[in-house]
């Protein structure tokens, strides 16, 4: 079919259960066909809603949505600055609707256009959270009454919050004690595995919020309890602690989820340094780009930020989890 054009781009904000979402519809010439995308930054929602009413819109406008190589690479380029959270995310919402109105045109479901499928199916992790440790142990076992066998555990939140005790006479706002939390992860885990045992993998999210000494201090505690991964345990500002958290311990580290461009995991990945991959395909700008991502990491995957909330893939190795 030739000759089709956008019509329209309209961007829709939502919030189930009160995450702010932001989705891209864009309408063609073509009666009936249109494209859905993501374009979620649920901290900056309404920044990439600007960012693609104001910008992106009227650039797109009287394209062919076909080509969706030229369209990412215009869109990128022509604010000069680029590779950040609100633009990516912005872009990829329009580049995941143009690969939703290609495969309309084609009959055929995106990934068969990317390759077709290399799995049956992708194992899940889900989050067990608890305000205490029977509650953290509550919630994993009726995660693994539902068949799930691979569970992130956390203990009062991201941080730890059941230790923290804010500062006399202190300003509003969330308080972090990082000494009482690293303290409390290898009793989270070390009653885990006294009651589960070990049939089932466990994970765990640091949330960059360690200093570069307690995170090796913690991954070598870890490493009785065998984890599935330690998740982001550094900034993405920290990424030279990597070496030594790799040379002081085996526990499996899972990094990205901050990264807004594919090359940020390649030194980390080139070193050796960690063991999956953390990547939210709407911050580093849609499916173009991931899709070639073979060209900057090891054997392994990715999937739509639309449709989970990361993809983790051992480097070099076989796809392992994914969350939904």
């Amino acid at each position: 079919m030739s000759g089709i054009t956008i019509r329209d781009v309209k961007t829709i904000l939502t919030a189930p259960d009160g995450i702010n979402l932001v989705v891209v519809k864009i309408e063609t010439s073509e009666p009936g066909l249109y494209g859905l995308g993501c374009a979620t930054f649920t901290q900056r929602y309404l920044t990439v809603a600007s960012a693609i009413n104001d910008y992106l819109r009227p650039f797109l406008i009287g394209k062919d949505p076909q080509r969706i190589e030229d369209i990412w690479h215009t869109a990128m380029v022509s604010s000069y600055w680029r590779n950040g959270p609100v633009l990516n995310n912005a872009i990829s919402g329009v580049d995941m609707a143009l690969w939703d109105i290609k495969g309309k045109l084609a009959g055929q479901p995106v990934y068969q256009l990317l390759g077709g499928k290399c799995r049956e199916a992708v194992a899940v992790y889900r989050h067990a959270d608890g305000k205490d440790l029977e509650e953290v142990e509550e919630n994993v076992r009726r995660f693994m009454e539902q068949g799930i066998r691979h569970i992130r555990c956390q203990w009062g939140g991201y941080g730890g919050k059941h230790d923290c005790v804010s500062p006399e006479n202190a300003l509003p706002g969330a308080y972090y004690d990082p000494d009482a939390y690293a303290r409390s992860v290898p009793r989270l885990f070390e009653r885990m595995r006294e009651t589960f045992g070990y049939e089932i993998e466990l994970l765990h999210d640091v949330h960059e919020r360690l200093s570069v000494i307690e995170a090796v201090r913690l991954a070598k505690q870890l490493e009785p309890y065998r984890l599935f991964f330690l998740e982001d345990p550094l900034a993405p500002e920290q990424l030279d602690g990597f070496r030594m958290i790799r040379a002081q311990s085996a526990t499996p580290i899972a990094m990205g989820e901050l990264f807004v461009h594919p090359r940020e995991w390649v030194p980390l990945i080139s070193g050796g340094l960690i063991d999956f991959i953390r990547v939210h395909i709407s911050a580093i700008g849609g499916i173009t780009p991931a899709r070639k991502s073979r060209r900057w990491r090891k054997r392994s995957a990715c999937a739509p930020h639309g449709t989970v909330r990361g993809t983790f893939h051992r480097s070099g190795m076989r796809p392992t989890c994914t969350s939904i």
